[in-house]
């Protein structure tokens, strides 16, 4: 016969969520060189991009600037330059006056 112990039992967690619980951070606390390096969206890249140039560009243009700057690459899609254009439209069209683009002529794009 086998003797079973109390202490061989692993104990359960006091609640359900007791796993997912997520330890918060501290405000004092350094940040992380991940987060520091993190790569930019394609947006927030475009916006860089045109801050810099100070030019109205097109979306293949500004996918080859980000590119050529290393700001962001396309993961593989095969058409980087629609996707590119319909964030910023859907950005023109959802936060209007708070947008940073500003579409000057079709398949155009400046900062507003």
């Amino acid at each position: 016969m086998t003797v079973r112990t109390n202490a061989s039992k692993a104990t359960k967690p006091t609640s359900k969520n007791a796993k997912n619980v997520k330890t918060k951070k501290k405000l004092g606390e350094p940040i992380d060189a991940k987060r520091v390096e993190k790569k930019l969206s394609a947006l927030n890249a475009a916006a860089r991009v045109l801050a810099e140039t100070k030019k109205v560009l097109s979306c293949s243009e500004l996918i080859a600037a980000m590119a050529s700057k290393g700001y962001w690459t396309s993961p593989g899609g095969k058409t980087p330059q629609a996707t590119l254009s319909s964030a910023i439209q859907r950005e023109i069209v959802l936060k209007k006056d708070q947008s940073r683009f500003k579409k000057t002529a079709p398949g155009r794009y400046t900062l507003a």
